[in-house]
């Protein structure tokens, strides 16, 4: 795979989103097969993969169990990334909490459960019109100085939420939603690869109806590849600020994903998916 930048961390293009090892549509507790989420988390680093993607909220806790379960003593160059900001009463339940006291707490049970003394990239996972986004990521701002995390990110944010918290803090990485079908962050993408900040879509695979348009159906039998294979191709190929971070908790969806970043799409085929 070739690499991408993340602050001053050089990680592989593409990533692995940890959140549906959790196989519930709520995610919430545990998976319905332990052993198999955490056969699935040894599989993604065993084919190279070397960013991981997470959130105390997935579970809530539980995710970042898992991975500590699966993978620690962590090996050399892997990138954890977790996210803070999300509170979960209940499984239906995904409530913006991004006070200080709320994202220290989130902190300090995201290092003991991923049994680290600092979190590579730590990622406010939402604004909270609650809270003044200059006051959630100061917050975040403060524990980086304080030794606990090395880089800070958001999530689900706009450019103006970007250039706002930017002023207070350098952001080395953003989280949006965005997909082949899905482009609404545009203006987000372009303003990270003006600015060298890495753009990490979550949903890249949106809900599966891009996978069943016919362009996508026709370049992927022509290419010998799946329609996922071609969707995952597609964001690595629109973007050099681009690490995708698809997820599953199919040792076979894993391996599919991952073939797809030696697929090398031409311009026309490029073109072709729009």
């Amino acid at each position: 795979m070739t690499t991408i930048k993340v602050g001053d961390l050089s990680v592989n293009r593409l990533g692995f989103g940890a959140m549906r090892v959790i196989d519930n549509d709520d995610i919430w507790g545990e998976p319905s097969d332990r052993g198999h989420a955490l056969k699935v988390l040894r599989r993604v680093v065993e084919l190279g993969v070397n960013f991981i993607d997470t959130a105390e909220s997935y579970g809530p806790h539980t995710d970042e169990g898992l991975i500590a379960e699966a993978l620690h003593p962590y090996p050399k160059g892997l990138v954890i990334a977790t996210k803070c900001g999300l509170a979960r009463p209940k499984p239906s339940r995904w409530d913006d909490d991004c006070r200080p006291e709320k994202l220290r707490k989130d902190l300090e049970g995201s290092l003991k459960r991923l049994k680290l003394e600092r979190i590579d990239l730590y990622q406010l996972h939402t604004v909270d019109r609650k809270v003044p986004l200059e006051v959630s990521v100061g917050t975040l701002a403060d524990m980086q100085r304080e030794g606990k995390v090395r880089h800070i990110g958001l999530s689900n944010v706009s450019v103006k939420e970007l250039e706002r918290a930017r002023k207070i803090v350098p952001i080395v990485s953003v989280q949006n939603r965005y997909s082949l079908a899905d482009r609404g962050s545009e203006d987000v993408l372009r303003h990270c690869e003006q600015h060298g900040i890495a753009f990490l879509p979550w949903y890249p695979l949106g809900d599966g109806s891009a996978l069943r348009l016919a362009k996508v159906k026709k370049l992927a039998e022509k290419l010998k590849a799946s329609p996922a294979q071609m969707a995952i191709a597609w964001l690595l190929k629109k973007s050099p600020v681009m690490l995708p971070i698809p997820g599953t908790n199919s040792l076979a969806h894993l391996e599919e994903n991952v073939a797809a970043a030696k697929l090398q799409l031409s311009k026309e085929d490029f073109a072709a998916l729009g």
